[in-house]
């Protein structure tokens, strides 16, 4: 049985929302390659859908969240180019959170490099079909008719429109063997194509979480414990009670899951401002619990400890110790990077109306199949008895993969019987998120006397993001650890480890995950280590990366080398590495693989006034096939001035407990006068395609820090720069 079915007359249809009688083509896309899917079972559970009608509009549904990711305008691309469609007759419909829609996790940089393929073979299922449409209209043979923008047209030179042949083609059964468009045909695919959302951005009509209303919808605010899963002791509500709006207070319970929401005490108001001063005006006592005791200074203090004794061997070649022994020279630094916080510009929200037994929700999710199943867990209803609409995200890197807030929002409309908005304030959010792990690493690395590595040792300590979701968990996933265990360098001996450590604070991804920890401390070791060796640092790392490879599997650790060097190249090439800078400049250099994507970048750096100026970025990526050029550039922009903020700004600290920070002036992130020119070369490739959401991050702070050292001559090992008043 074929995973793309034309399902034009199948009575289900209405569960998706595409009733209106045209041509629907379906697809099955299952996530993994060893998942014995229901197709090859016998049966056909479509998740990917796309409706032509009769007026020649084509609806292509997107199971994937908009938060500036371009997902809704990238994924629909890839059926209307291999239709041959009319890109201004395309419009999206954004799918609710359902099984039914397969894998609607939109993050770690996969929804291109997850659906390319099927979309594609729906893109040209639909053309073929609509080709024997017509061919059967005109009685001619399929071989002489073609498609072209939104018609298919006869070698005779007649042509009819799409929308002309539905009736036929809801007839016309799929084609046993597809043919694809000649990539030199493509129109949209590999070209800059506008999002289908720019109008409504830049007219103020796109519909955000936070932009949501309902008739006699309630707004609430939530006071929660400073302390990660304290609680409230008691609480006193007379004064907030006389704040105009405010209407109720109540307490509501922590659910101690991974993604439950913390508790605390529920202002619910007419309006949301009344509902933060009601939230002010709370008199709340306390029981802070047991991560009272969190201190992120002596924290630190333990993890460096912890890395300057043998952890947990996590993967081992050759013989360090020997290697040491025999060294010329020995290079050993130990980094210190503090947690990080979300910071999207949309806080996370939420409204939700539960009425009896059933629940539908809105809000701004990246997962709203876990939104789902954590409300329904909640009210003990059946999933199909929860609907979740998912807005646009005003940002998300991550942090709205975690659907708390959308719980918050079930739990207070269930308590008040009516329709709520829970919003967070900025404060809420960067005091009782999901935290980018704090770390301490110990690299240590021996030199022959021709300057080869002979030797690598590299320890790492942090809270797992597992501790998230078993509080036992004290040593990484795999997957945290596979960016210091599986790097590309090539070295006869060596050893990765890492130490056992409990958290105090709800650990969860931030945009590009382990990846900002590793490939900063990595990227700064080896540039030390071309010092050591009194080498250039581009060209030692390219020695390192040994001789030209090409992976013969496919997965996240099966790097190509010779792709790797390639971007290393190109952005050498574009700054013209190694020429004379301005008096006070300096070039500084980072590489890293990650979402099996190559970047490398080279920035442009001086400092004024005692700080740091970053001037100019020149980015190499390689993300396999491009989609969208103005997509990938557009990532590559907001990833570098993300990496900027990291590298300036980031770090969140706790003192008896609490978070310290709590809005953008001691939570600081790049602003506009920190923008560098952002110079960009994207790799033209037939490679499939992989992640950009995420790959530019890694490689801005670690680039930053070797051309300070460049211009100063001093080593700095800790983020953020603002530590050491560079910044």
């Amino acid at each position: 049985m074929s995973n793309i079915q034309n399902i034009s007359r199948r009575s289900f249809l209405k569960n998706v929302g595409l009733t209106s009688g045209g041509l629907i083509i379906a697809g099955q896309f299952s996530l993994f390659a060893n998942e014995k899917d229901s197709v090859l079972a016998g049966s056909f559970n479509p998740n990917l859908f796309v409706e032509l009608n009769a007026d020649g509009s084509l609806i292509i549904v997107a199971s994937r969240s908009e938060m500036g990711n371009g997902v809704r305008t990238s994924l629909p691309s890839i059926v209307a180019d291999e239709m041959d469609a009319d890109w201004n007759k395309v419009s999206i419909k954004q799918a609710t959170g359902d099984a039914k829609y397969g894998d609607q996790n939109t993050d770690g940089s996969r929804s291109v490099r997850y659906l390319f393929d099927t979309m594609r073979k729906m893109g040209a299922t639909t053309r073929m079909i609509l080709i024997s449409a017509a061919a059967k209209k005109w009685n001619v043979p399929d071989t002489e008719c073609r498609a072209e923008n939104h018609f298919i047209v006869h070698s005779s030179g007649k042509k009819i429109g799409f929308g002309d042949l539905v009736e036929i083609a809801k007839t016309i059964d799929i084609p046993k063997e597809l043919t694809f468009k000649d990539p030199k045909d493509y129109k949209y695919i590999g070209k800059k194509l506008k999002t289908v959302d720019v109008k409504k951005y830049v007219t103020g009509s796109a519909v955000f979480g936070l932009d949501f209303r309902l008739p006699n919808m309630k707004y609430a605010a939530i006071a929660r414990c400073p302390v990660t899963y304290g609680t409230v002791k008691s609480f006193n509500k007379d004064n907030a009670m006389k704040i105009p709006g405010v209407e109720a207070i109540f307490e509501i319970p922590r659910i101690a899951k991974a993604f439950g929401p913390l508790g605390g005490v529920v202002v619910v108001a007419t309006n949301t401002w009344a509902a933060f001063k009601g939230k002010e005006a709370l008199e709340i006592e306390w029981d802070n619990g047991k991560n009272v005791v969190y201190d992120s200074e002596q924290y630190m203090t333990e993890l460096t400890e912890k890395v300057h004794t043998p952890g947990q061997v996590i993967k081992e070649n050759g013989d360090v110790n020997k290697a040491f022994d025999k060294a010329t020279k020995i290079v050993e630094s130990t980094f210190q990077l503090p947690h990080l916080a979300h910071a999207p510009m949309e806080v996370p929200n939420a409204v939700a109306w539960v009425q009896g037994d059933r629940c539908e929700v809105w809000a701004p999710l990246q997962d709203p199949q876990s939104a789902r199943r954590e409300v329904s867990a909640f009210l003990k209803t059946d999933l199909d008895k929860v609907t979740i609409n998912v807005t646009l995200l005003g940002g998300g890197f991550g942090r709205k993969s975690k659907p708390d807030y959308a719980v918050e929002a079930a739990m207070i409309s269930k308590q008040i019987n009516a329709p709520a908005q829970v919003v967070w304030t900025r404060e809420d959010e960067i005091q009782h998120g999901y935290y980018h792990t704090v770390s301490a690493q110990y690299l240590k690395a021996s030199l022959d006397k021709k300057g080869n590595v002979t030797g690598w040792l590299h320890r790492s300590a942090f809270p797992s993001i597992r501790s998230t979701f078993d509080p036992t968990a004290e040593v990484p996933a795999s997957g945290e650890i596979d960016s210091a265990s599986n790097i590309p360098y090539e070295f006869p001996n060596f050893k990765v480890e890492v130490g056992k450590v409990k958290p105090h604070v709800r650990i969860g991804w931030l945009r590009s995950v382990i990846n900002i920890l590793h490939g900063f401390s990595i990227n700064i070791f080896v540039d030390e280590l071309a010092q050591a060796a009194n080498q250039d640092p581009l060209v030692f790392r390219l020695n390192l990366l040994g001789e030209d490879k090409v992976p013969t599997g496919k997965g996240a650790n099966k790097y190509n080398n010779v792709r790797l060097k390639n971007v290393l190249k190109i952005a050498a090439k574009n700054a013209d590495w190694g020429k004379k800078l301005p008096e006070g400049h300096a070039y500084g250099l980072a590489v890293q693989y990650s979402f099996l994507t190559y970047v490398a970048s080279i920035v442009e750096v001086s400092i004024v006034d005692d700080l740091v100026k970053v001037h100019n970025v020149y980015t190499a990526v390689d993300c396999g096939k491009v989609i969208n050029k103005d997509t990938i550039e557009a990532q590559i922009q907001g990833a570098t001035m993300f990496g900027i903020s990291l590298a300036y700004y980031g770090k969140i600290t706790a003192k008896d407990g609490a978070i310290e920070q709590s809005n953008f002036g001691d939570y600081r992130i790049a602003r506009m006068s920190d923008a560098p020119k952002i110079h960009i070369e994207i790799v033209d490739s037939n490679e499939d395609p992989t992640g950009i959401g995420e790959p530019g991050v890694p490689v801005i702070a670690p680039a930053i820090y070797n051309a300070v050292f460049k211009l100063t001559g001093k080593r700095y090992y800790n983020m953020p720069l603002s530590d050491y008043e560079l910044a």
